[in-house]
């Protein structure tokens, strides 16, 4: 099961990083063209947040039982000065969990906006940073520091 949940997270990060990339697109765009704030542009809103809380629920599934988490949680005093292992137990959940919590910071200030521009104002600013702590916390495949496949088989 474990591996299963693991390769399933390792691929909705890929549908977070698209439905993020495509919001940040239409909100920049919209923003800076000063274009009306549309049904389509509240779906990607609401698109873009389920992903992410769908990822994110999956990735505390898997921390929970994570053999690397559970060997962190069990053994922290020695467990903090591993690298691999405080990334995972530490570092991972807790800069993602501030990327989730950006993103549904953006579509609630968003929503209670009265003009279209400063919804998408909103949006760009608040989903930017969200993107900027998802990409520093992803185990990426070329990272000096921690590195894991970008793609897993199930």
């Amino acid at each position: 099961m474990y591996a299963f949940i693991l390769a399933l997270h390792s691929l909705i990060r890929w549908f977070v990083l698209a439905s993020l990339l495509f919001a940040l697109y239409r909100a920049y765009s919209r923003w800076l063209l000063k274009k009306s704030y549309s049904k389509f542009d509240d779906r990607v809103r609401g698109i873009t947040v389920n992903i992410a809380n769908i990822q994110f629920t999956i990735g505390l599934w898997l921390y929970f039982i994570s053999p690397i988490a559970n060997y962190f949680v069990s053994h922290f005093k020695e467990a903090v000065h591993e690298r691999q292992i405080r990334f995972f137990g530490m570092e991972h959940i807790t800069m993602m969990l501030i990327g989730i919590a950006l993103i549904s910071i953006a579509s609630a200030k968003s929503k209670r906006k009265t003009s279209d521009n400063e919804k998408f104002k909103t949006l760009a600013i608040w989903l930017t940073i969200a993107l900027l702590v998802i990409l520093s916390s992803i185990p990426w495949s070329f990272s000096p520091l921690i590195s894991r496949p970008l793609f897993r088989s199930f």
